[in-house]
């Protein structure tokens, strides 16, 4: 008897939605649901949106809504960690690798590929080194970190182009129909000036060269809530500002524990194959699942983990939505 409301989707420019419309109305004999969205919002990744279904039957019912869209990565996901290379970075070595261990634990069992690069574009372009792969140890991650970590550049931008495009090994193992995730590490501003004089320069390379594209930085973040960054020339608003355009990771260099945010940039490209709800649902029965606006039934609901497993992964590219009535 009940019809549940599709959250509105359009074309992303810029990474905002522009969706003009007066009035959208979806109907039972007994709910009747309106939304009305008059101006330009920002779409992250995941949006979580909580509206009031008006019931002309007994009381009315809080509905929530979660939606996530599904990552493309139908041919695994290539990872670069563009690292500085400068002295002031020896002390951050210990997170480094912890956090580049974190992530392979966090990647789906296959179809991942991770490389460790220096910003520096001089060494990018010549190594020689195989990837990571799915079954590596994080001890092999150290060796590849030590053995490629060279020069002095903070130019992860060019050190990106110079690996990509001029290095005839990375060719040899980079995949065009992967999707593509960027993690740059450093904590000095971008500095580039070969192949990109600005961040939307490298923005609308890096989206041209692949079709999925996701970026993370681990950088100093401004002062006022840094954990210890004293100096506003050390922002690392370069990486910053291309990360945030492409609705990235951003996690401060001063943080003692990197896990949880690189575990989260590698949820970017690994498809969902279940999700955690944020509440509690009041009826198990009723709960609602839509893909790309319409119902679907592949799914079952665990209480005991407050999680939807999906029978049949929602196809890369397709919009989620998960609502329910709650506690």
């Amino acid at each position: 008897m009940f019809v549940l409301f599709l959250m509105l989707l359009s074309c992303l420019s810029d990474n905002l939605l522009t969706h003009e419309v007066e009035k959208i109305v979806y109907q039972d004999r007994e709910v009747e649901v309106i939304v009305e969205v008059e101006k330009e919002v920002e779409i992250p990744i995941v949006k979580e949106v909580e509206v009031l279904v008006e019931d002309t039957g007994d009381d009315a019912a809080d509905v929530w809504v979660e939606n996530f869209n599904q990552p493309t990565s139908v041919n695994g996901v290539d990872i670069l960690w563009v690292i500085d290379p400068s002295g002031s970075m020896f002390d951050d070595a210990p997170r480094i690798l912890d956090g580049i261990s974190a992530m392979m634990s966090a990647l789906p069992p296959t179809g991942w590929r991770l490389a460790i690069i220096p910003s520096d574009w001089r060494y990018s372009e010549v190594i020689a080194e195989f990837p990571l792969i799915p079954g590596d140890t994080p001890e092999m991650a150290e060796s590849m970190y030590n053995n490629v970590i060279n020069g002095a550049f903070e130019a992860g931008f060019d050190a990106s182009y110079g690996y990509m495009m001029n290095n005839s090994y990375a060719q040899t193992w980079m995949r065009p129909d992967a999707a593509l995730l960027i993690v740059f590490v450093s904590d000095e501003d971008e500095q580039s000036q070969v192949h990109f004089n600005s961040t939307s320069q490298f923005v609308s390379w890096v989206t041209a060269y692949r079709e999925s594209v996701f970026l993370a930085s681990i950088v100093h973040l401004d002062p006022s809530v840094s954990l210890c960054n004293p100096n506003t020339l050390h922002i690392g608003d370069e990486y910053i500002d291309a990360t945030q355009q492409l609705n990235g990771n951003i996690i401060d260099i001063c943080s003692e524990d990197w896990s949880s945010g690189v575990s989260d940039a590698s949820n970017q490209v690994a498809p969902y194959e279940h999700w955690d709800l944020v509440k509690t649902p009041l009826y198990n029965d009723r709960i609602y699942v839509f893909i790309d606006g319409v119902p679907n039934t592949d799914w079952y609901y665990k209480p005991a983990e407050n999680r939807i497993y999906f029978t049949v992964i929602p196809p890369a590219r397709s919009l989620v939505e998960i609502a329910y009535y709650y506690e």
